[in-house]
């Protein structure tokens, strides 16, 4: 599948020239991002909640306590939609009105089921962990049974999603342009900052190189 079918549910309406329907561009969105806003209903109020997350092929997950009220709410519904955004640029105009930002966003929907078995949760927190930093789950010590049992670990299939992206520049009245005004874009960036020792760290142990391969990669 290159591409997710336009439905009702996912087919993007306003700004259709920005939708993206293709499954590639939509998982590097995903994987560019570890928070994603999850959307559920809570003794019949809406509710939207950044959650952090893990992917791989077709399948998010999620975690939290046994008692985690958006992930049961989640499953007792059996299906979910959630947003990742990332902001790339503050797009600015001569005129307040077309003022904008430059983005890449995704939502996905899909249905949703909670995994038991522990092989499988160790599983998918592996790609959970793996998602955050690559090569970090071989540096910590192995999860404890009680710890695994204490946590809920919800695995979402992505049925359909669609994406928005815009990456232009200024888009101004014809007539404005002359204007003595400055127009332009900001490009925004999140990058990594050198990693700080925890203060009860022994004094003999190094920061790892999967540590210092992500701070090289996302200085």
């Amino acid at each position: 599948m290159n591409e997710y079918q336009k439905s009702k549910l996912n087919r993007v309406k306003r700004g259709q020239k920005r939708a993206v329907y293709n499954v590639d561009k939509i998982n590097t969105i995903l994987d560019a991002g570890f928070i994603g806003f999850v959307s559920f209903t809570y003794e019949g109020k809406a509710i939207s909640l950044p959650m952090a997350y893990g992917r791989k092929n077709d399948k998010i997950y999620l975690h939290s306590s046994q008692a985690n009220r958006m992930l049961l709410s989640l499953l007792e519904v059996g299906q979910m939609s959630m947003t990742v955004m990332h902001l790339d640029a503050l797009v600015l105009a001569r005129s307040g009105l077309h003022h904008s930002v430059n983005y890449r966003s995704a939502t996905l929907f899909g249905s949703v089921k909670k995994i038991e078995n522990p092989k499988e949760k160790e599983t998918a927190l592996y790609c959970f962990m793996e998602h955050m930093m690559k090569g970090r789950w071989d540096g910590v010590r192995p999860m404890k049974l009680e710890e695994l049992e204490r946590t809920l670990v919800v695995e979402m299939t992505i049925e359909t999603a669609s994406a928005k992206v815009r990456d232009v520049g200024v888009n101004d009245e014809p007539e404005d342009y002359d204007l003595p005004i400055w127009a332009g874009l900001m490009p925004l960036k999140q990058i990594a900052l050198p990693p700080i020792f925890d203060k009860n760290l022994r004094e003999d142990i190094q920061i790892p190189n999967h540590v210092i391969e992500y701070y090289n990669l996302h200085k």
